[in-house]
């Protein structure tokens, strides 16, 4: 079981604090002969797999390295075009990596504020009257738990399915923000969070809650 990452968002949906506290490994690398048996295109600029799938590759993964060398994008280190150079007989055989591409800031920001406006959505959806809006949302490698202040803070949690004591774990995570953060005088609400103590606490939190499950009584 994991704890995967933290997320505060403000009222206005913007993203002021987050914390990847645990990304599992999913890269795989292999050695390909030409022509290459899987069909690669580009995609939010950079080189996804868009057909087939062997050996852990799946539709979706970015390729991350070629020859050992990390790719940037749709460029290889030296400035090649990816794509160019994997459609190149002479280049082969070639040692590709593969996986998940990694969140960079202005997508989780751009993530943080489209979830802002879901629960917003959820809320007004609801046929029950005061609805809190999204608290789960529930995946088959992952749930995203959400738990919004009075005062209009959320606190996401994205964690392992099988994972325990996440209501509790979120609580503890407001308690966190209300003493190291609201508490500490050169903080301004609304904006991001840089708190030493902020995050040594809550890191020791995301330990705890792996560790031992929830802090108290789960709701």
């Amino acid at each position: 079981m994991a704890i995967f990452s933290v997320y505060v968002v403000n009222k206005a949906g913007g993203l002021i604090y987050q914390l990847d506290h645990y990304a599992p490994r999913a890269d795989t690398e292999k050695t390909f002969s030409f022509p290459l048996d899987l069909v690669l295109r580009p995609h939010d600029e950079r080189v996804v797999v868009a057909f087939g799938q062997r050996d852990g590759i799946r539709v979706g993964h970015a390729v991350l390295a070629i020859n050992g060398a990390e790719v940037n994008g749709r460029f290889m280190a030296d400035g090649k075009d990816v794509l160019e150079f994997l459609g190149n007989p002479a280049n082969y055989p070639v040692s590709i990596r593969f996986g998940r591409h990694r969140l960079s800031s202005n997508e989780k920001l751009m993530l943080a504020s489209m979830f802002h406006s879901l629960f917003a959505i959820g809320s007004q959806l609801s046929p029950e009257v005061g609805s809190s809006g999204i608290e789960m949302l529930e995946t088959d490698t992952f749930k995203l738990h959400c738990f919004q202040t009075l005062t209009g803070i959320k606190f996401m949690v994205l964690a392992d399915p099988r994972q325990a004591g996440i209501d509790s774990l979120l609580r503890k995570i407001y308690e966190i923000y209300s003493d190291f953060a609201l508490k500490n005088p050169f903080y301004s609400l609304e904006m991001p969070i840089r708190c030493e103590l902020f995050d040594q606490n809550l890191k020791i939190a995301l330990e705890v809650a792996e560790k031992s499950g929830p802090f108290g009584p789960v709701s």
